[in-house]
């Protein structure tokens, strides 16, 4: 196993960005995972990762996750913990990171499956407590335009692996994408805060779905709106006039499936 001593070697620095820019995550199409539990379950998820760090301390702490992602990665490199701590985005780095290929979508919507989609969802703990909803619920995947980048670390952290089981599809155009699967006979709906809108507790959705959450100060655009069949509401009592992004998505997400 090569080491590495140099906070300001290349691929220190290359992994350091692919963890701090979402635009470099983009270029690349590649992202880095941080801890020995999440490395481990992405390997068990299929990930292959491209290169792992890790230090002596975590080879021993963590043994059994450390094998499992050791023997599945391309490049192995033991690193010193001043390294670890330049890479991680938490206070007290385990000391395992790996840099992975983005996973592929899944080939295309299910149009008789059900789906969450979201716009411009900003709080990266939102989008991964998302993500463990819609895969507990055992929904078909979801379904993501601008906002926060799932691959983002803390995102990562929050969603706790279910966004590297999911079939996440990613569109610079939620209302195209809305119309296109409206088409094919889907039915889609925009959560919205609103009096007049469908209580969704009492919609029938009796064909492939998708249902739309926006961004926590604004909500959907009015074009995604205007986008979809319908306009859906969570009824909600005492002076609340709204509810967390995640917590909307977990309602909405098991009327979709109950």
């Amino acid at each position: 196993m090569e080491k590495i001593v140099s906070r300001s070697n290349d691929k220190i620095k290359y992994a350091s960005r692919l963890g701090s820019d979402s635009a470099f995550r983009r270029e690349e199409n590649r992202f880095l995972l941080e801890g020995a539990r999440l490395c481990s379950d992405a390997v068990q998820s299929g990930i292959r990762p491209v290169r792992t760090f890790l230090t002596q301390a975590a080879l021993k702490k963590y043994e059994s996750y450390a094998l499992a992602v050791t023997v599945a990665s391309g490049e192995i490199y033991e690193i010193e913990e001043d390294i670890a701590k330049k890479l991680s985005d938490t206070d007290s780095p385990q000391g395992i990171f790996c840099v992975c290929e983005k996973k592929q979508s899944g080939g295309g919507l299910d149009c008789s499956g059900r789906y969450i989609a979201l716009e411009n969802v900003q709080d990266p703990s939102n989008i991964g407590a998302i993500c463990r909803t819609v895969e507990a619920l055992g929904l078909s995947g979801l379904i993501v335009s601008g906002g926060c980048d799932i691959y983002n670390p803390k995102a990562l952290r929050a969603a706790m692996g279910s966004s590297l089981r999911l079939d996440i599809t990613e569109t610079d155009n939620l209302p195209a994408f809305l119309r296109e699967a409206g088409e094919k006979g889907m039915t889609t709906l925009a959560a919205v805060p609103r009096a007049d809108a469908a209580d969704i507790r009492k919609t029938a959705i009796n064909v492939g779905a998708i249902c739309c959450i926006g961004n926590e100060g604004n909500g959907l655009t009015e074009e995604t709106a205007d986008a979809c069949a319908l306009r859906v509401t969570i009824p909600m009592k005492g002076r609340a006039e709204s509810l967390n992004a995640s917590a909307a998505a977990a309602v909405l997400a098991w009327e979709l499936v109950r």
